[in-house]
């Protein structure tokens, strides 16, 4: 057994069904805070709660925290990163601060990080390799790699731009504030805020802050329109901005999705995806760990039911189990969907109608489904002569397979707008054991298929029936034969999480990623609902720390991070 492996494995051990001595003290106590989820976000969120000195617990509905990023073995020998499946937006201050690293956090970097193969035999590799880019980009387009690096170059102005919001809560109203002196001092941190913002764009410049507004306010298909002309560069970009949404790169907005996915980092270096030695489970266990290390408690296979409410004061005072136990604390953190913390775990009667209403209203549409599978050989592509069963660079980064022009992409979309999986899918496959050999058997694979389109509801049929779900896994697996023949054969076994799936075993409402849609209108301010993107709810001593909260989804800690640092406030000043 490795090292890491051994880690896990103590790791699920101390997260095992609670016993019923501890159950007696998680009732028994009185907690500064609890949080209802273990999904990296609240973890993260508990663990710099219990920094600040307060006694915390973590609820986990589960057998083990994590929540999308997890770490499972459902085919024996073979470890899946069941939802989320690559690491980039994890905050470098989550990183330090926790000292994730020493809790067991490794990560591979990619090189190259694409591959895009078609079928006239022609392939396109990028990555950080700027030389690289070049000359794959000028087998399509001269023009197309003279621009590439000023493409690059103009996203990561941008993406620095972008950090400071990242890392901060929203400049909200704070509804209730006790005092005079509390009230000046919210005037205060909203006028720093805005006046780093000033500086920010003054940085920029005029031109930049203008094409800036053009890539978040734009669909993605016309910036990179405006930048290239060729249509396999176009596409294989393209993917990045229709990820996890039930949209096409011709959607108003979907610049910003494009610039979601390009704004992390590994290790320093901007825009550079990397897989997580162990799956994306050992980012939760490293998480985990940090928050254990600091006096968190945390329980797994415990559900929570309902928040309690004092019905004379009107403010959250903790939670109500599946079991009936209750649970009291000052304050309580949501890290599940905004949908099923308001509308779901709140009692009836408690918040306003149109507060609700706008809660109800929330877009969670999906279109993904996430294929995890065992193979015993690496797919060998037709574009390619790589014969060496290690594997050469088209099997290290996201391959891009079925999306060869935005054309494509736009034709699977209006597939599933009619109620129809699509018929020529586009597939993200990654192939983590290529670099992290903990995961699989020698000589053998674990493959990640990241699908779209798939709708939630379907025109006919269900996902429930084990022939749909059957018949569309065999049409992703046809469609890879044509770029990769033979790679249906080559197949041990698979996991297939359909929208309904990821809703029903995870709590993504609607089988949404992100925990609700990223489109402008449902961001920073207007994320989850405009009035109440601080953290903070309407129901006092209720907060949210999850991916429905700014800045939204992505394996960040962000969401988490913010929250706690807003709850350690309010703590103080009361």
């Amino acid at each position: 057994m490795s090292r890491l492996t051994g880690a896990l494995a103590s790791s699920r051990r101390r997260f095992s069904a609670t016993t019923s001595s501890e159950k007696d003290r998680l009732a028994r106590n009185k907690w500064d805070a609890l949080v209802i989820g273990g999904g990296h976000n609240g973890l993260t969120a508990a663990a710099y709660l219990a920094l600040s000195g307060l006694s915390v617990a973590v609820l986990e509905r589960r057998h083990l925290v994590g929540g999308a990023a997890v770490t499972e073995e459902i085919v024996p020998g073979f470890k899946f990163s069941r939802c989320s499946y690559l690491q980039s937006l994890l905050r470098p201050s989550v990183i330090r601060d926790l000292e994730l690293e020493r809790h067991g956090l490794k990560l591979y970097r990619r090189e190259p990080s694409s591959f895009t193969p078609c079928l006239d035999g022609k392939s396109l590799l990028l990555g950080p390799d700027k030389d690289l880019n070049q000359s794959e980009i000028a087998k399509f387009s001269k023009k197309d790699a003279i621009a590439y690096p000023r493409y690059e170059m103009q996203l990561e102005k941008f993406c620095k731009f972008m950090d400071f919001i990242i890392d901060s809560p929203p400049p909200e109203v704070v509804h209730d504030l006790p005092s005079l002196t509390d009230k000046m001092k919210d005037k205060v941190r909203k006028s720093v805020f805005w006046s780093h913002c000033l500086q920010h764009v003054y940085a920029l410049g005029h031109k930049d802050m203008v094409d800036f507004m053009d890539l978040v306010l734009s669909p993605a298909s016309k910036v990179l329109n405006n930048w290239f002309e060729g249509e396999v560069l176009k596409a294989t970009l393209a993917t990045d901005s229709v990820i996890g949404t039930m949209g096409t790169a011709h959607t108003p907005g979907s610049g910003y999705v494009l610039l979601h996915h390009v704004m992390g980092e590994t290790n320093g270096e901007r825009g550079i995806w990397s897989y997580v030695e162990g799956g994306m489970g050992s980012v939760s266990s490293a998480i985990s760990k940090a928050a254990l290390e600091a006096g968190v408690h945390i329980m797994t296979n415990e559900e929570v039911k309902q928040l309690l409410v004092d019905e004379n004061t009107k403010e959250a005072k903790g939670v109500v189990l599946a079991d009936g136990t209750e649970v009291h604390s000052s304050v309580v953190l949501s890290n599940a969907t905004a949908h099923r913390t308001f509308v779901e775990l709140v009692p009836h009667n408690t918040l306003s109608d149109d507060f609700l209403l706008s809660i109800r209203n929330l877009d969670y549409s999906s279109a993904t489904t996430k294929i995890n599978m065992a193979v015993d050989r690496l797919p060998n592509f037709k574009c390619c002569r790589t014969n060496s069963a290690e594997g050469g660079p088209e099997h290290v980064g996201t391959i891009h397979i079925g999306s060869e022009s935005m054309e494509e992409i736009d034709v699977a979309y209006k597939d599933a707008v009619s109620g129809i999986p699509s018929r020529r899918p586009i597939i993200e496959m990654t192939i983590p054991s290529i670099l992290d050999k903990t995961i699989s058997p020698p000589g053998q694979h674990v493959v990640n298929l990241f699908v779209q389109y798939t709708p939630y509801k379907l025109s006919e049929g269900s996902w429930r029936d084990p022939v749909v779900r059957e018949s569309f896994a065999r049409r992703c697996f046809s469609l890879i034969d044509e770029y990769a023949p033979g790679f249906n054969a080559s197949i041990i076994g698979y996991d297939m999480l359909t929208p309904l799936d990821l809703e029903k075993e995870f709590g993504l409402t609607g089988g949404n990623i992100f925990h609700g849609a990223m489109g402008l209108d449902s961001l920073f301010l207007m994320r989850p609902t405009k009035g109440w993107s601080g953290y903070r709810t309407p129901l006092k001593g209720l907060y949210l720390c999850g991916s429905g909260a700014h800045p939204g989804g992505g394996v960040m800690g962000a969401p988490g991070r913010n929250a706690a640092s807003v709850v350690i406030a309010d703590l103080n000043r009361s």
